[in-house]
């Protein structure tokens, strides 16, 4: 190899050997040695000698010598000018950029889906029951229900705390589990985004909330259990004896009588509170205490569940839950809960049930029943399903999973295809609202958990570079997937022909008379008696506070609404709407970044294949 000269021009090397040079090199060598040696004896010039005798200047001098550079005055004065001129216009400035203090760009304002989504957590804030903290942000609301569930045998705390379900004072467990998965669902696949917007510690807080009081309503330092409390509070149909839908009182001025409801068997609440406590475990990791707490309160109610002589609806028969919260099946919450369980545990007998051929069988996940591809708090099939997908999709594990798992994410797909309207499977509104209830009331929880479901699948899509999915022959792109998603949910925001937003407190638009007794009545020191409340509810002026964040039922089948107190079906909000217009929101929010958590959802799960073995001992002779 040659050596680099670095610096430019050729370089030699001598190294002092004989062949090195030839002999005509040597002899021309030793020439300009011996000329460099020899004094010169030749004439100087005038201009030579003037180099060396250095005669004095008769005129003044027009230049400066620099040692190598001649300069005239004048150029002299204008280089220090121009010196100077860069001192001030470009080094100054450097300068002072590097020593005064920094401050930083402002950050980037938060888009409209993350300015609603800090206003839907405040509502689950206006719902809280029991003893409140000082921060909890609802000057309106104070404690209430500090009486509840006294006498119940599982803790001294009895049934206090949780959350009122809707616009009434009762505690509907069903649902409000149902919430609780929601947004520990959300949070696990968006911590990030949540962080992002500073809402994170407000969001986890909100759920703990929940997963403390579920803790209460069964023995749940118990491995087996033999009831649940399910509601309380509550009315029967028609009623005119005070209860929490003949009184119009504020949840502090309650002083009916508020009867608890237990169960002996309920498979659908108990895989419901499985699937909370289970996905809850994994928001709580980091509190190791906490989460293994939740993990085994899970455990036990999935067992109860299961228990052969326990395998019945738990609204069944009961004139308090049924014309509100009646459940149809309870094999969608076995698929539901023994997913969240596995994802929380890692125990291989959760994915096997959750596989289970028969599971699917009586709950007809398989047969494209379009009904049955709607989530809501009483059919968890469509999310149960995607859960299952998401699996098979980022780990493929294969036999003995792997059958039921590419059908769950075949009708997954058929899911996601009946949301389109040019498949017809759905009605839709003209003002562009697809009709998932078929035009009855409260349309509006179900468009929001379609919403984040579509979105949801598109981020799992996206993390694993597939560009998109068949419906039938036809290929959907994942951009039309998110355009559903963000359709319906600016629908909801306000791009409807009524130009309202129907979140309160959102826009400038939005319900003013929300069906809602703690926020219709006013905060007057006043104590009002059950009926002594009515005028509050009859009076036609706006409520006294707003409930901010609160998503209504929604309009009818002709995109119409009407801002009445006294019409729920239009004004009233409830908890599981709330929770999957939160999960829907920081899904399409883009503060924080686009696109999911791939792997913390997994962090229990062990490896699907043995270790590979260590490599063998290196061979010595």
């Amino acid at each position: 190899m040659h050596s680099a000269n670095h610096w430019g021009g050729s370089l030699e090397i001598y190294n002092g050997s004989a062949e090195s040079t030839t002999d005509d090199e040597k002899s021309r060598n030793m020439e300009w040695d011996k000329a460099a040696l020899q004094p010169q004896h030749h004439h100087l010039d005038e201009t030579q000698q003037s180099w060396l005798l250095y005669p004095q200047e008769t005129k003044k001098k027009k230049y400066v010598d620099m040692g190598c550079v001649a300069c005239s005055h004048k150029a002299l004065k204008w280089t220090l000018y121009a010196f100077v001129f860069a001192l001030l216009v470009i080094a100054l400035p450097t300068i002072l950029a590097e020593t005064l203090p920094k401050h930083k760009s402002k950050p980037t304002p938060p888009d409209n889906y993350t300015i609603a989504l800090q206003k839907a957590l405040l509502f689950f804030n206006a719902q809280k029951s029991g003893k409140l903290h000082k921060n909890n942000g609802i000057p309106w609301r104070g404690d209430s229900g500090l009486q509840d569930g006294n006498g119940t045998d599982f803790s001294k705390a009895g049934l206090v705390g949780g959350y009122y379900d809707a616009g009434d004072n009762t505690k509907f467990h069903f649902p409000m589990a149902f919430a609780m998965t929601m947004l520990s669902w959300s949070v696990i696949e968006y911590r990030q985004k949540y962080e992002a917007i500073g809402e994170y510690q407000h969001t986890i807080d909100l759920i703990r909330w929940g997963t403390d009081y579920l803790l209460l309503t069964f023995n749940s330092s118990a491995s087996k259990i033999d009831k649940i409390y399910c509601q309380v509070g509550g009315s029967r149909n028609g009623s005119t004896i005070p209860d929490d839908h003949y009184c119009w009182q504020g949840p502090e001025d309650m002083d009916y009588p508020r009867p608890t409801q237990v169960v002996n068997s309920g498979a659908d609440l108990a895989g419901e509170m499985a699937a909370a406590l289970a996905a809850a475990s994994i928001v709580f990791r980091d509190d190791e205490a906490y989460s293994k707490k939740l993990v085994k309160g899970a455990a036990t109610v999935y067992a109860f569940a299961r228990d052969g002589g326990r395998r019945r609806a738990y609204s069944s028969g009961n004139d308090y839950i049924q014309p509100y919260y009646n459940s149809t099946s309870y094999y969608d919450e076995y698929i539901w809960g023994a997913t969240w369980l596995y994802y929380a545990t890692g125990n291989i007998s959760y994915i096997r049930l959750a596989t289970e051929p028969g599971f699917s069988k009586h709950s007809k996940a398989l047969l494209g029943i379009p009904d049955l591809s709607v989530l809501s708090w009483d059919n968890k099939l469509p999310a149960a399903m995607l859960l299952l997908t998401r699996y098979r999709i980022f780990l493929n594990p294969g036999y003995p999973y792997e059958e039921m798992l590419r059908m769950y994410h075949n009708t997954t797909e058929r899911n996601m295809c009946s949301y389109f309207q040019q498949f017809n499977v759905f009605n839709w509104t003209k003002g562009g609202m697809i009709q998932l209830n078929h035009g009855r009331p409260q349309p509006l929880q179900y468009v929001a958990n379609a919403a984040f479901l579509a979105s949801l699948y598109v981020d799992y899509l996206n993390a694993t570079r597939v560009p998109g999915f068949n419906c039938g022959p036809q290929f959907i792109s994942l951009d039309v997937l998110r355009n559903f998603a963000t359709s319906q949910i600016n629908y909801i925001l306000g791009d409807n022909p009524m130009k309202m937003s129907y979140v309160v407190g959102y826009g400038t638009k939005f319900p003013r008379h929300v069906h809602h007794r703690g926020a219709s009545t006013p905060s007057d020191n006043v104590r009002y008696s059950c009926t002594g409340g009515w005028k509050w509810r009859d009076i036609s002026k706006p409520n006294p506070h707003n409930i901010t964040g609160a998503m209504v039922g929604g309009p009818d089948r002709f995109d119409q609404f009407r801002d009445v107190r006294t019409n729920y079906n239009f004004t009233e909000p409830t908890l599981a709407g709330n929770a999957g217009l939160v999960a829907a929101l920081v899904s399409l929010t883009s503060s924080g970044g686009i696109g999911i958590d791939k792997n913390s959802i997994f962090s229990a799960v062990p490896p699907l294949y043995p270790p590979s073995p260590p490599p063998p001992p290196a061979w010595k002779p």
